[in-house]
């Protein structure tokens, strides 16, 4: 072989070399790109689970409180249903207290009634049931219902004149409006 030949083979060899030197350089970028693709996906998903797992621990977290409030609520309230139901019968027993006794038998009567209204009266503010104070008091629509409107020059405009029917609060929840005659 002559030396011409020789060189050319041997920057042949040099070209042969850089090229696939060029070509690993390339599949290494490429590897390397195709991990930092990879890595950019994974840190995606990481990040969609994370934010994913915070929204469920924050849902869980308010429907435990709710829930929470729920049972508190319902324990606070526990007897609203049943006083409500007895509020027709103290008014009955209201009724009954006004009518005047005649004879002696009658007096007794009234006794007993008063002894049973006087104790069904403290086993229903034990349950905080409480009345709503309305004669004189400014007219509020959140405790009081207006039935009808009355002119009286002493008092101020907007003042319950009458209670025509006992209201009643239990707790901090109405439970019956009280009638009123009001002051225009």
């Amino acid at each position: 072989m002559t030396e011409t030949t020789e060189n050319k083979d041997l920057v042949q060899a040099d070209n042969e070399s850089t090229e696939e030197q060029t070509a690993t350089q390339e599949v290494e970028l490429t590897v390397e790109e195709q991990y930092e693709a990879k890595l950019a996906e994974l840190q995606a998903k990481l990040d969609d689970e994370e934010n994913r797992h915070l929204r469920l621990r924050a849902d869980f977290d308010n429907l435990r409180r709710r829930t929470q409030l729920d049972r508190e609520a319902a324990e606070k309230y526990r007897a609203q249903k049943l006083l409500s139901d007895l509020l027709p019968v103290l008014d009955n027993f209201e009724r009954a207290l006004q009518i005047e006794p005649t004879s002696e038998e009658a007096v007794s009567i009234v006794k007993g009634i008063e002894m049973v209204y006087r104790s069904l009266i403290e086993a229903t503010e034990k349950e905080g049931l409480q009345v709503i104070k309305a004669e004189g008091e400014q007219f509020d629509p959140n405790v009081h219902q207006a039935v009808m409107q009355e002119q009286d020059s002493e008092k101020e405009q907007g003042v319950v004149l009458r209670e025509l029917q006992k209201g009643y609060i239990l707790k901090d929840r109405v439970l019956r409006p009280t009638m009123v005659s009001v002051n225009e």
